[in-house]
């Protein structure tokens, strides 16, 4: 789906009794929710009638965020080798938009787009690729071998064609995709940003180039993502230079994005982020295919590691809701406005006592954890729940630092 373009439904939804958060109204007080056949927000108030025309949820006091946005996922299944189906990672998980980061680029997105984009139920945008291929066979095929793996020309057509859907670029600046490139593919990847007008995705990993030097090259409204790794070279952690460049970057517009992944989180690094004063601005999970059963699991246990590394509830909230909204252009304010589509998420915070690692295989425990609900698209309500994989988490596994696999 695109855009919150809803099927009719045969009934008005009527959502009872919810605690907002992550709205300009103020939170915390239960409300009702009119939602009308079409998906758009009919009616707020502290209690609206029932009908036997109305299919009622009862929230029972949970709390109802915008819908979760998921800003770096992959889900161009079977068009590259790593991918992820949408469903495997959006409704049924609390995430009603989703942002495919760099799985296709120009020469295939048009497949990424019939057969991924359009059918889905969720809400589904995405960074295009620099590299022609994409993510087609990942790390093992790289997408930016030289400059005959960019053509300009090819690029700006088909994000001209696919403007709706195309929020950005995607670059992977790291040097087991790039070889001695360098800051090239950034170079030319920011060009097209601004001849497109489009934010720039930056993966930042394994330097060459230096996460230092492609900092230098943003501007407002960029994104890094992997900023909380933990890679040798390119951890803010353990170069305090680097770390006053990203904190200068987040001054300056700079969007630092989480994208866990599994090779590109760090509870180290994003503890001592944090306790000094630099937040990420949005929280992603760079899921795919070697991250849903390693250190990821899906969008909800990501949230949990950064609440229990010290975000605030409404921090994390927001990291999840409006912020990455704005960081590809979506509406953001008045989302409770009468007439606006319907697109939230119930959830509940719980005590818990649950083994999460991060992608080098540190251990932690959550002692607090987000479980969705609902998810909320127009006037359809999806059950939603938590994703733990078949095998809990040990010590003694770790994982590689360029692909996610688990030894």
């Amino acid at each position: 789906m695109i855009g919150n373009h809803f099927p009719r439904a045969d009934r008005p939804l009527l959502i009872k009794g919810a605690r907002t958060i992550g709205f300009a109204a103020p939170a915390g007080t239960p409300l009702d929710i009119l939602v009308d056949r079409e998906g758009r927000i009919a009616e707020v108030a502290a209690s609206i009638a029932t009908g036997d025309d109305i299919r009622v949820l009862d929230a029972g006091g949970g709390l109802l965020s915008p819908g979760w946005t998921d800003l770096h996922v992959h889900v161009w299944y079977g068009g590259t080798d790593i991918s992820l189906r949408p469903e495997q990672c959006g409704a049924a998980r609390g995430v009603t938009t989703m942002v495919d980061a760099g799985s296709a680029g120009e020469a295939n997105f048009h497949g990424l787009r019939e057969f991924i984009i359009e059918p889905a139920r969720e809400n589904v945008y995405a960074f295009l690729n620099l590299g022609s291929i994409g993510l087609v066979a990942c790390n093992r095929v790289s997408e930016l071998m030289d400059i005959r793996s960019i053509d300009f020309e090819r690029i700006i057509s088909t994000v001209e064609k696919n403007r709706d859907v195309i929020v950005g670029l995607k670059v992977r600046a790291s040097h087991v995709i790039t070889g001695g490139w360098d800051l090239t593919p950034v170079k030319l990847a920011k060009k097209l940003g601004r001849v497109l007008k489009l934010p720039l995705m930056v993966h930042v990993g394994e330097p060459p180039p230096l996460y230092d030097d492609v900092l230098g090259l943003l501007t407002e409204g960029d994104i890094v993502t992997h900023c909380f790794n933990g890679k040798a070279g390119s951890s803010i952690l353990e170069d305090e230079d680097l770390y006053r460049l990203a904190e200068d970057a987040a001054a300056r517009g700079i969007v630092l994005d989480v994208g866990h992944g599994g090779a590109s989180f760090s509870f180290d690094v994003a503890k001592a982020a944090l306790a000094r004063g630099l937040p990420p601005r949005t929280i992603s999970t760079d899921l795919h295919n070697r991250s849903l059963d390693g250190a990821v699991w899906d969008m909800a246990t990501t949230m949990s590691k950064l609440l229990s590394l010290g975000m605030k509830l409404e921090e994390v909230v927001a990291a999840v809701t409006t912020a990455p909204r704005r960081a590809i252009g979506l509406q953001a304010d008045g989302l409770l406005d009468k007439g606006r589509p319907a697109e939230f998420t119930l959830f509940d915070v719980v005590d818990a006592d649950i083994a999460v690692k991060d992608s080098q295989g540190a251990l932690s425990r959550l002692t607090r954890v987000f479980e969705p609900r609902q998810a909320i698209l127009g006037a359809e309500a999806i059950a939603a729940q938590r994703y733990v994989p078949a095998q809990a988490p040990t010590a003694g596994k770790h994982a590689c630092p360029h692909c996610g696999w688990q030894s």
